[in-house]
């Protein structure tokens, strides 16, 4: 008689994503051996898989987890969640994943297996997710000034006292 083996953790983490149920997500990520990151055959994790479900809930439980990278790419395209972010048809649920992955790091530059990165893949009359990739970038591009570096090229007060 044999033991039929059940879904892994890391499995029925990937299908709660998969199927939107927040409340089972969060069951699983309760257990020591799930790993946030874990990737499926076509190299999509749980973050690919709640974005391409435009699941606010479900993408919030994610992204609170220790440890989550929100710049894996999957095996099929290469893209990142925000590439797939970009590519949702609803403008709500667009607008609403691509602002979690801004706030919570997603590279911007990242470029997929045909050359994109993810704001390519916006629709063209998506003003306003474009301007929210312009206000990132700059907020960005500011927080990188504000590194201060010595004269002799090692960061440190800008002061040259000694």
């Amino acid at each position: 008689m044999s033991e039929e083996k059940g879904a892994s953790n890391n499995e029925r983490l990937l299908n709660a994503a998969r199927e939107d149920h927040a409340d089972l997500l969060e069951e699983i990520l309760e257990e020591d051996d799930v790993d946030i990151n874990y990737k499926d055959g076509l190299g999509n994790t749980a973050l690919h898989y709640a974005v391409q479900r435009g699941s606010e809930n479900v993408i919030e439980k994610i992204l609170e987890c220790e440890g989550c990278d929100v710049d894996l790419q999957n095996r099929v395209d290469g893209a990142t969640p925000l590439h797939l972010a970009c590519q949702l048809e609803d403008d709500d649920a667009r607008a609403t994943m691509i602002w979690h992955l801004l706030e919570a790091g997603a590279n911007m530059r990242i470029k997929d297996k045909h050359g994109s990165i993810a704001e390519d893949l916006l629709p063209g009359d998506d003003e306003d997710n474009k301007k929210l990739f312009r206000d990132y970038q700059a907020t960005n591009a500011i927080a990188a000034d504000d590194i201060a570096e010595d004269s002799d090229g090692e960061p440190g007060s800008g002061s040259d006292e000694d």
